[in-house]
């Protein structure tokens, strides 16, 4: 096992089995959470370098890490006891990095996928989908 993930309302504690995990609604993730508010296939949760990092897969409802929404082709590290949120559902990350062979200084928090093939208005959230003409 390679830490869990509990919810902060109640309810078990989420294992996490392996080092790459697609999390969402449809019975083919690693991680099935049954919400109507999440989408099929969320996010993606990845172990490097001993520290496990999330990535919003342009779900409809958003990820948010501390209460601060993840942007499309950011990721995020996720120290243990950070709060993650996935669709208004609220969860604390726990693993021990050093276990899952981390050393050193932690790798970098965010990274840019594809920052610059992005508008500046879209990456601040701000693009209207919906312009009148």
């Amino acid at each position: 096992m390679f830490g869990e993930i509990v919810p902060i309302s109640g309810g078990d504690p989420i294992p996490l089995l392996k080092k790459r995990l697609r999390v969402g609604r449809r019975e083919g993730n690693d991680i099935v959470l049954n919400f109507a508010n999440v989408s099929g296939h969320h996010c993606l949760l990845e172990v490097e370098e001993g520290y496990w990092f999330i990535r919003d897969l342009s779900s409809r409802n958003g990820v948010k890490v501390h209460g601060k929404k993840i942007m499309p082709g950011l990721r995020r590290r996720l120290d243990p006891g950070t709060t993650v949120t996935i669709a208004k559902h609220d969860y604390e990350m726990r693993y021990e990095p050093t276990e899952l062979g981390a050393y050193g200084t932690p790798p970098q928090d965010e990274q840019l996928d594809n920052f610059f093939g992005t508008g500046l208005l879209d990456r601040a959230g701000l693009n209207r989908k919906d312009k009148k003409k």
